[in-house]
C-alpha cells in the first residue's frame, strides 16, 4: 500500500477564483510534463493509479489555495489590531458613564474631544442633543429651546450634550440628567488669544482693525471695544463661553467667586497643553476602556505664530480673567495627577501614545496631517473658515471595510459627524 497522505489545514479560501483556476492548469502542466510520468510510474507500483491522479488534482488545488490564502491573510492582522479590546469590561470595578456635559470652550482641542464624544456616543446609541444649526445660538447663552427636537411638554432625555454653547446652568439642568458629568478644557490666554487671531479676524471689530497680529498685541486697548460686534473672541474668551462676564473689571474677589462657581458645577477640568495626561484622567471620571479615549488631533493649524516671552506676558494681563481661571485650575489640574500617581500616570500615558500610534499605522497614509486640497473624500475634508488652512487626514483605502470605517470614524470633522448623528436621530429632518 503506498505510504503517502493528505493532510488539510484550515484554510482561508480566496476571493479571486480566477487566479485559482490560472495556478491550477500551470501546476497541472508543469505536472504533466515533468511530474507526471515519475508520479504514475510511482502510482503503478502502489497500483492506485486512478486515486493517484485524483490525489495529484487534489494537491494541486490545495497547494494553490494556501498560496492564495497566504496573500490574502496579510491585511487581517489590521482588523484584528484595530478591534482588539485593550481592557476587558469584566475587569471593570466602575460604571461608565452615559450622561455627559462637555463645555466646548474654543480653541482648545475642542473639536479632538468632540470627535471622541460624537464615536462614544454613536458607538453605544446614545442620544445627542443636537443644535438646530451648528451650534446653540452663541454667542447668547444657552437655552433648552434652541435644541433640536425639544418639547417642553413632552420633554426627550438626553445623554450627550458637547457642541458649542455659552454655558448656561439653569438651562443645562433642564435638559440634561441629574447625574451628568461635567467636564470642560482650558488653555493658556496668550496661545489662546494667537490662535483666536488667526481664526477670527474676520469676526471681531478689534480683530479687523489691527493690520496684523504683532500690531494687536502693541495697542490691545485701541483696537478692542466692549460690546462690539464678535469682540468676545478679542478678550477673555474662555471666561465668556464659561457664561460669566468677560469685560468685568478684574478683582480677585469677583474672580475667586467665578472661579468656585465654575468648580461647583464642572467635575473635571482638562488643559489643553497637557492633552494626553486630559484624556487619562478623564478616561479614569468616565469609567472608559483605552480605546474609546484614543484620538487624533482634528481641526489644527498649518502655522501658528510664534510669541516671544514679553508678548506672551502682554497677552495674559490683557486676558486677566482667562490667566486667574488658567492658574487656578492648572493648579488643580496637577493635584488630581498627583491623587492618581505620577508613575501610574506616565505608564498610562505611554500605553496612550503607543496606542494612538499603532492605530496611526493602521488607519493612516503618512504620519503627519495633509492640506484640505489634498483629501478627495468630502466626508473627512475640514472645513476651511478664513484664511487659516486647517489641516486633516487621508485614510488608507486598501482596508478591511469594518477597518476603514472605524478610522474614518476617527477623523471625521465636527460639521460632517454631526450631520450624521443628526440624520440618525431625526430621520428625513423635523
Amino acid at each position: 500500500m503506498c505510504n503517502w497522505c493528505l493532510s488539510t489545514g484550515h484554510v482561508r479560501m480566496p476571493v479571486y477564483m480566477g487566479h485559482i483556476m490560472f495556478l491550477v492548469l500551470y501546476i497541472l502542466t508543469l505536472a504533466h510534463s515533468h511530474i507526471l510520468p515519475r508520479t504514475m510510474r510511482l502510482l503503478q507500483l502502489c497500483r492506485l493509479p486512478i486515486l493517484g491522479i485524483g490525489l495529484l488534482v487534489l494537491m494541486a488545488i490545495g497547494f494553490t489555495i494556501q498560496l492564495l490564502g497566504t496573500h490574502f491573510q496579510k491585511r487581517l492582522p489590521q482588523t484584528f489590531t484595530l478591534l482588539r479590546p485593550l481592557s476587558s469590561p469584566s475587569t471593570r470595578t466602575c460604571r461608565p458613564k452615559s450622561h455627559i456635559v462637555f463645555l466646548k470652550t474654543h480653541k482648545t482641542a475642542g473639536s479632538t474631544i468632540l470627535n471622541m464624544l460624537h464615536r462614544y456616543g454613536d458607538r453605544n446609541s446614545l442620544t445627542f442633543a443636537l443644535p438646530q444649526k451648528y451650534q446653540f445660538n452663541y454667542p447668547n447663552l444657552f437655552h433648552v429651546r434652541r435644541v433640536k427636537g425639544y418639547n417642553e411638554v413632552n420633554k426627550p432625555t438626553y445623554d450627550i450634550l458637547c457642541h458649542h454653547m455659552r454655558f448656561n446652568l439653569p438651562e443645562v439642568r433642564k435638559l440634561m440628567p441629574a447625574d451628568s458629568f461635567y467636564f470642560t478644557i482650558l488653555r493658556d490666554p496668550a496661545t489662546l488669544a494667537e490662535s483666536s487671531f488667526s481664526y477670527y479676524r474676520s469676526m471681531s471689530s478689534a480683530f479687523k482693525k489691527a493690520p496684523n497680529f504683532k500690531d494687536f498685541i502693541a495697542h490691545l486697548s485701541q483696537y478692542y471695544k466692549p460690546g462690539e460686534r464678535g469682540n468676545q473672541y478679542a478678550r477673555n474668551f474662555q471666561w465668556f463661553d464659561l457664561g460669566l462676564n468677560a469685560d468685568a473689571s478684574f478683582t480677585e474677589s469677583m474672580a475667586r467667586s467665578g472661579v468656585r462657581e465654575i468648580e461647583r458645577t464642572f467635575h473635571l477640568v482638562l488643559l489643553s497643553e497637557y492633552f494626553d495626561e486630559s484624556m487619562v484622567l478623564l478616561k479614569e471620571e468616565l469609567c472608559w476602556d483605552l480605546d474609546d479615549v484614543v484620538t487624533f488631533k482634528l481641526n489644527a493649524r498649518e502655522a501658528s505664530t510664534p510669541l516671544n516671552k514679553k508678548e506672551a506676558e502682554m497677552l495674559r494681563a490683557w486676558n486677566t480673567l482667562d490667566l486667574y481661571l488658567y492658574v487656578y485650575f492648572n493648579r488643580t489640574f496637577w493635584e488630581k495627577v498627583e491623587k492618581f500617581g505620577r508613575k501610574r500616570m506616565d505608564t498610562e500615558v505611554r500605553r496612550l501614545r503607543e496606542r494612538r500610534q499603532e492605530l496611526a499605522e493602521i488607519c493612516l497614509e503618512g504620519s503627519n496631517p495633509v492640506r484640505a486640497d489634498e483629501i478627495r473624500e468630502e466626508g473627512i475634508r475640514p472645513l476651511q473658515f478664513g484664511q487659516e488652512k486647517i489641516m486633516g487626514w487621508v485614510v488608507k483605502l486598501d482596508l478591511e471595510p469594518d477597518t476603514r470605517a472605524q478610522c474614518i470614524q476617527m477623523v471625521t470633522p465636527e460639521l460632517q459627524y454631526m450631520a450624521i448623528l443628526d440624520e440618525k436621530q431625526f430621520p428625513g429632518g423635523v
